[in-house]
C-alpha cells in the first residue's frame, strides 16, 4: 500500500494586530495570500505554479469567517481560482473574525476582547459556527465542504461532535506540537483515527530531539522542517506502515522580509526550495508515495486503515542542520 502524503495549505487573511491596536491597524486581505513581490504572486501564485509543474493536487483549507470583515469578496475569488486549478478546497475557521459582526467592535475590545479558540466551547456554539461556515462555502459556489481544519489546530471532543452533527466527517485538526488537546483520545501523532463518527487525518508530529528525559516534539510544516527532515520522515513513515503523512503550510511562508527591519518582501527561497523538492520527490517515487487530497478520502472513509499512532523521529544531525538553515534564512545568523 502506498503512503498517502497530504500537502495542506491554510489559506487565510490576517488580523494584523487589529485587536491590539484598533486605531492604527486593520486586517490585511488578499496580499496575505497572494504575497505579491514585484507584481508576481510568491504565495498562492507560487504554490499553484509549483503544483502544476509537478502534477500535484493539494488541499487548501480556506478560512470563511473573514467574510464578516471583508464581505464575500475577495476570498471567494481566491477560493474559486484554487478550485479551478484542480485542487481540493475545504473549510477552515478562525472564530476571531466573528467579532466583526458587532458594529461596536472597537468599543467592545475594552470589556469583552475576542478569542480565537474553537476548543472549550459549548456544543451549541461550535455547531452554529460550523453551520455558518458551511453556508458561506455554499454561498461562494464551492459546494458543501466534507472536511474541517480548526484555526490554530485547536480542537476538543465537542468539535468532533459538532462535525458529526453537521455531516463533516473528515478532520485535520490536530498537530500536537502546535496545540495539544486535553483529552487522551486526541493525543494523535500520525495516521488516520476515528473520533466518534469523524475520521481525523492529523498533522504529523515527530520527535526532533531529546535531552535526558525531555522529549521535544515538532509538527511537520514547510517553514519549520528542513527538506532533509521531511524526506527522512516520509521514509520512516513508510517503514513503520504509517498510512498518511499530513504536512501543513501557508501561502505567506513563501515570502520573507528583506531584513528584520524592512517592510519590503522578497521570495523565501529556502521554503520555496523545500516545497519544490517535496513535490519532485513525490513525482519520482509513485510506487511508494501518493500525493493525495483530504477531500478524496470522503467516498472510502470506512475502508481507511485507522489506529496507527506511531511516534516518528529524525536524527539529531537533521535537527541541527535545520536550526542552522532557519537561523540563516531568518537573518538571526549571517554568513
Amino acid at each position: 500500500m502506498k503512503t498517502r502524503v497530504f500537502i495542506t495549505i491554510d489559506t487565510e487573511f490576517s488580523i494584523a494586530g487589529t485587536f491590539a491596536d484598533p486605531v492604527g491597524r486593520r486586517p490585511v486581505g488578499p496580499q496575505s495570500v497572494l504575497c505579491d513581490v514585484g507584481g508576481r504572486s510568491q504565495g498562492l501564485g507560487f504554490l499553484l505554479e509549483t503544483f502544476s509543474r509537478f502534477g500535484i493536487a493539494a488541499t487548501f483549507f480556506v478560512e470563511a469567517f473573514n467574510s464578516y470583515y471583508f464581505g464575500d469578496e475577495p476570498m471567494r475569488g481566491l477560493a474559486l481560482r484554487i478550485k479551478a486549478a484542480g485542487h481540493d478546497v475545504q473549510l477552515h475557521l478562525h472564530p476571531c473574525w466573528t467579532y466583526f459582526r458587532n458594529a461596536d467592535w472597537v468599543e467592545r475590545l475594552k470589556i469583552d476582547p475576542p478569542t480565537d479558540h474553537m476548543h472549550g466551547r459549548s456544543l451549541a456554539v461550535t455547531a452554529q459556527w460550523l453551520s455558518e461556515g458551511i453556508a458561506i462555502f455554499e454561498r461562494w459556489g464551492l459546494g458543501r465542504p466534507v472536511a474541517l481544519r480548526t484555526g490554530n489546530l485547536m480542537a476538543d471532543t465537542n468539535v468532533y461532535r459538532a462535525m458529526e452533527q453537521a455531516g463533516i466527517l473528515i478532520g485535520s485538526n490536530i498537530g500536537l506540537a502546535i496545540h495539544r488537546p486535553a483529552e487522551a483520545e486526541l493525543q494523535l501523532f500520525s495516521g488516520f483515527h476515528r473520533v466518534g463518527g469523524v475520521t481525523e487525518a492529523c498533522v504529523l508530529t515527530y520527535v526532533d530531539f531529546a535531552i535526558g528525559r525531555r522529549t521535544h516534539y515538532k509538527s511537520l510544516t514547510i517553514t519549520g522542517s528542513s527538506w532533509q527532515e521531511i524526506r527522512t520522515l516520509l521514509q520512516r513513515a513508510r517503514e513503520a506502515n504509517v498510512p498518511s503523512v499530513v504536512i501543513l503550510t501557508h501561502p505567506f511562508e513563501f515570502v520573507r522580509r528583506r531584513d528584520r527591519a524592512a517592510a519590503e518582501l522578497e521570495p523565501n527561497a529556502l521554503n520555496q526550495r523545500r516545497l519544490a523538492r517535496l513535490c519532485e520527490f513525490l513525482r519520482a517515487h509513485p510506487d511508494q508515495f501518493e500525493a493525495a487530497t483530504i477531500g478524496s478520502l470522503a467516498p472510502s472513509l470506512a475502508q481507511l486503515p485507522t489506529g496507527t499512532n506511531a511516534v516518528l523521529s529524525v536524527p539529531a544531525a537533521r535537527t541541527v542542520q535545520r536550526f542552522v538553515q532557519n537561523a540563516i534564512n531568518s537573518g538571526i545568523v549571517t554568513l
